[in-house]
């Protein structure tokens, strides 16, 4: 009997919210993973909610040494290292000593480079914190920038995002670092209505495109849900074109469901009903 692959998640945790922790701890396991959560902090809610004067924030930088020693004591070993939002530099130097310790051959390392949107960093992200990223990154197997993102870890404005295909492959091909890494671009838009990504598989050197309507509205936690479905699906041996495509799909059909139910945009998209399709490998997906 195959033993279900584990994964080292390394994220923030929010008690309200659809995002981080609490979208890759389902969809990882639905999709036949064993999650083990690393978290980074712990937020009563995610940032975007109102009265962050009245939110709880622990730091759990203190505990992340520990839980490696504690690891490495059980003798643990993991199929994929993946991580997101870190709240420091003192995080980040964690992380990459935690890759150079736990990294073993054949294990994906997916780095989300979570550090800003909308082309604007996040406010925690000063021009050191996106340096440190960039080190981290660098490291990566795989990383699944944003545009915005994707900007910060070339040092090129925002206003130059592509927007069209030819442009896309120059900046996947550019993330690549000649190759040494595979690239997911998310939120590429090609022509009006659609939205998508694009993808550089570092083992065969091609670029695919993955396409889909565009619903209205934005949600929080999106790009946390399609790192954690691309993850999920190359754990099952799918290749990155057809992970890349699952993860758009099922993104865009979790978005239409919550706006159908007039879910408020701010507690994230529904994925949880549709777990199922993650479960059967996309086949139920329309």
């Amino acid at each position: 009997m195959n033993r279900a692959p584990r994964v080292a998640a390394v994220h923030d945790m929010s008690g309200i919210g659809r995002c981080s922790l609490t979208a890759a701890l389902p969809v990882l396991a639905a999709m036949g993973a064993w999650c083990c959560p690393m978290p980074t902090a712990y937020l009563s809610a995610h940032t975007a909610f109102p009265l962050s004067d009245q939110a709880v924030f622990l730091d759990m930088t203190g505990q992340m040494a520990g839980t490696a020693r504690h690891w490495r004591e059980l003798g643990m070993e993991f199929q994929a290292i993946y991580s997101g939002f870190l709240g420091s530099e003192e995080q980040i130097g964690l992380l990459r000593r935690f890759l150079a310790e736990f990294r073993r051959p054949g294990a994906v390392v997916l780095v989300d480079p979570v550090m800003g949107d909308h082309g604007q960093p996040y406010r925690t992200y000063t021009p050191e914190m996106c340096s440190r990223m960039g080190l981290l990154a660098a490291e990566a197997d795989l990383i699944t920038p944003n545009l915005t993102e994707a900007a910060l870890l070339l040092g090129v404005p925002y206003a130059s995002a592509p927007t069209s295909e030819r442009g896309a492959a120059e900046w996947l091909e550019r993330l690549s670092l000649e190759g040494r890494r595979s690239v997911v671009l998310t939120g590429l838009s090609f022509a009006p209505g659609t939205v998508g990504a694009g993808c550089l598989d570092r083992a065969t050197g091609r670029i695919r495109f993955a396409m889909e309507a565009q619903e209205p509205g934005h949600f929080p936690g999106t790009g946390d849900l399609f790192a954690s479905v691309v993850l999920g699906a190359l754990l099952r041996g799918e290749t990155l074109e057809a992970a890349s495509a699952q993860a758009v799909r099922f993104v865009r059909r979790c978005v239409a469901r919550t706006l159908a139910a007039g879910t408020p945009p701010l507690e994230g998209v529904e994925f949880e009903p549709l777990l199922r399709e993650l479960m059967d490998g996309g086949r139920t997906a329309g």
